[in-house]
């Protein structure tokens, strides 16, 4: 479609991945955009491609250093996946799988993954079916059945596909992506300035926000916890997640119990857990936290640890300051546990 794509080559965002065509590039920023803002994405994109400038160098690293990297961007099974995927890469020779087909058989690669790396790196003519794809076709075709249904997204594929500039299958395929995310938006989309407007069977039935039907979302897990924050020479006590948490496995975190109706009952807890006396300031601030369907409310205590004569053998421990945290694979909670202490400290 010659107005997609003369519309994209006027008002398309200045985005640093859409100014190479390397498939280790442009697969790094399809897995960070997966389910992460645009503007959250760009400094972790710049500052993992310093630390990670290629295929070899990422499957050379530990996991322990990729996540570290990817702190704070959340989903990390992105991350551990990215690496077995470089790591699977490398032991075949080095060379980036060229088609969708085979970028697919990769860890962490699926559909609509393959389809952009292919079509932006090499070329081929394959659609990409993103969320913002997806709603955009839904309401140019007026679809009103389950856009996840398998029957569904084929017809949905088909669209896209006859969307698709032969000559230019990279750029179409962003072209439909930058269109569904800044002007079909989920709600009051700017049909006025949508280059397929005219087309559209959304827009002619007078209500193109009635698409793509409403699924229901999962239920919000809702946590509230008790986190101390033990400090001893500016160094800070972290402990590290088992392997087989269903949150956060492997990350380092601050230790922390549900929430008991007493201190008392919070330091008992946290003795049980991670072994040693805790103490517990009587202050605590009140922090919200998001990781996937779970909302957590954190109550944040400063804390003293002393270990005793004898500790329960419990989670593997560590004592880092500010540059050894930022080595580590820490989620975004323990800093923004951190600064608000700072804070009040103040």
């Amino acid at each position: 479609m010659t107005a997609l794509l003369d519309w994209y080559d006027r008002r398309r965002r200045d985005l640093p991945w859409r100014s190479t065509r390397d498939p280790f590039k442009v697969w790094i920023s399809e897995i960070m955009l997966q389910q992460t803002r645009v503007q959250t994405a760009i400094p972790y994109y710049q500052s993992f491609l310093r630390r990670f400038p290629d295929v070899e160098t990422l499957a050379a690293a530990s996991v322990e250093e990729v996540l570290a990297s990817w702190s704070g961007l959340g989903y990390y099974r992105r991350a551990r996946q990215l690496h077995r995927a470089a790591v699977e890469i490398v032991a075949a020779g080095g060379g980036f799988p060229a088609t969708a087909e085979d970028l697919q058989k990769l860890p962490g690669i699926g559909p609509y993954t393959a389809a952009a790396v292919a079509s932006i790196a090499f070329g081929e003519v394959v659609a990409v079916l993103d969320g913002n794809v997806e709603r955009l076709l839904c309401r140019w075709l007026a679809c009103t059945e389950d856009p996840k249904r398998a029957a569904v997204r084929r017809q949905l594929a088909a669209a896209a596909e006859s969307m698709l500039d032969r000559c230019r299958p990279g750029d179409s395929n962003q072209a439909l992506m930058e269109l569904g995310a800044t002007v079909c938006r989920p709600t009051k989309p700017g049909c006025h300035e949508c280059p397929l407007e005219h087309g559209c069977r959304g827009r002619r039935g007078g209500d193109p926000e009635s698409y793509p039907i409403r699924r229901r979302r999962r239920q919000v897990e809702r946590l509230e916890i008790s986190v101390a924050v033990v400090f001893r020479r500016r160094k800070l006590l972290l402990f590290r997640r088992s392997q087989d948490s269903d949150v956060l496995p492997g990350m380092w975190e601050l230790p922390n119990v549900p929430r008991c109706a007493s201190r008392n009952h919070i330091e008992a807890a946290l003795g049980r857990r991670y072994g040693g006396c805790w103490t517990l300031s009587e202050a605590a601030s009140r922090l919200r936290h998001a990781i996937t369907y779970r909302s957590i409310v954190m109550h944040v205590h400063e804390a003293v640890f002393e270990a005793g004569e004898s500790v329960a053998e419990g989670p593997e421990a560590v004592w880092a300051d500010a540059a050894g945290r930022a080595r580590l694979a820490t989620s975004s909670m323990v800093e923004k546990a951190v600064a608000e202490l700072t804070n009040r400290r103040r």
